[in-house]
C-alpha cells in the first residue's frame, strides 16, 4: 500500500506543475535559447529566489522539460504503435509515424526544446538519454518484427559505407539501448536510424517553414516519407 502524500507534498506537486507549464509557455514565445527562470517566476506570481527551490538553476529546468518532453514525446508514439494489430507492421510504423508527426505540430516549443538549435551554455546529462530513445525503440521493434516476418532492407548503394567504423557504430547504438534484435542485418539496423532521423528533418522542415512554396500538403508528404521509408525497410504497407 502506498504511503498517502502529504497536504504539503501535494501543494509542491502543483506549483512544480505550475512552474513547468509556465516555463513550456515560455519556450513557446522565447524559445529554449531565452528561457529564464526571473521569467519564470514572474508568471506564476513567485520571486525568482522561491523557484530556485524547485528547481536550483535553469539547467535543473531545461533537463526536467528535456526528460518530461521526450517522455511525453514517446508515450504518445507507444500508444499509436500499439492499438494496431502486432502482425500489420506496415500499419504499426505508419501509425508510429503519424504519431510522431502529430506531437510535434502540437508542441513546436517542445520540439524545438528536443530538436531545435543547441542552448549555448548547456549539455544535456545522461539522464536524458533513456528517454530519448523511446521513439527509436518503438520504430526497431517494428522493424524487428518485420525482419523476422521475412523484411529485408533494400541493398546498400555501391560506394556506401558498407562496414566501416560509421555503421559498426550504428549498430552499436542500436544494441546498447536494446533497440532491436542482435541478429538483425547491418542493413536494417542504418537504414532504422536514417528512418529516425528523417522524420524528424521533415518535421522540422515543416515547423520551420522549409516547405513553404514547394509542399502544398505538408501532411501528405510526410506520409509519403514515412513510406518510403518504410520501403527501404522491406515493410509494406496495406493498401
Amino acid at each position: 500500500m502506498s504511503t498517502p502524500r502529504t497536504a504539503r507534498a501535494l501543494a509542491r506537486e502543483t506549483l512544480t506543475q505550475e512552474i513547468l507549464d509556465a516555463a513550456r509557455a515560455r519556450l513557446r514565445s522565447d524559445g529554449p535559447a531565452g528561457l529564464s527562470l526571473r521569467a519564470v517566476a514572474r508568471d506564476v506570481g513567485m520571486v525568482s529566489s522561491a523557484v530556485y527551490r524547485y528547481f536550483p538553476s535553469r539547467d535543473a529546468l531545461l533537463t526536467r522539460l528535456l526528460i518530461d518532453s521526450y517522455g511525453e514525446l514517446g508515450e504518445a508514439v507507444e500508444r499509436a504503435e500499439t492499438e494496431v494489430a502486432r502482425e500489420d507492421t506496415g500499419g504499426r510504423w505508419l501509425a508510429a509515424c503519424r504519431a510522431l508527426r502529430t506531437w510535434c505540430m502540437d508542441r513546436p516549443g517542445d520540439f524545438a526544446l528536443l530538436y531545435g538549435t543547441p542552448i549555448p551554455g548547456y549539455a544535456a546529462p545522461q539522464d536524458t538519454v533513456e528517454p530519448a530513445t523511446r521513439v527509436i525503440q518503438v520504430l526497431a521493434r517494428i522493424v524487428g518484427d518485420a525482419y523476422a516476418d521475412g523484411a529485408r532492407a533494400v541493398p546498400a548503394p555501391r560506394g556506401g559505407a558498407g562496414t566501416d567504423a560509421t555503421v559498426a557504430g550504428a549498430r552499436d547504438f542500436v544494441v546498447e539501448h536494446g533497440l532491436a534484435r542482435s541478429g538483425l542485418a547491418t542493413e536494417s539496423v542504418v537504414r532504422t536510424l536514417m528512418a529516425w532521423s528523417q522524420l524528424f528533418g521533415t518535421v522540422s522542415f515543416e515547423l520551420f517553414g522549409h516547405l513553404a512554396g514547394s509542399v502544398t500538403d505538408p501532411a501528405r508528404w510526410y506520409d509519403e516519407v514515412a513510406i518510403r521509408l518504410a520501403a527501404d525497410l522491406g515493410i509494406q504497407l496495406r493498401v
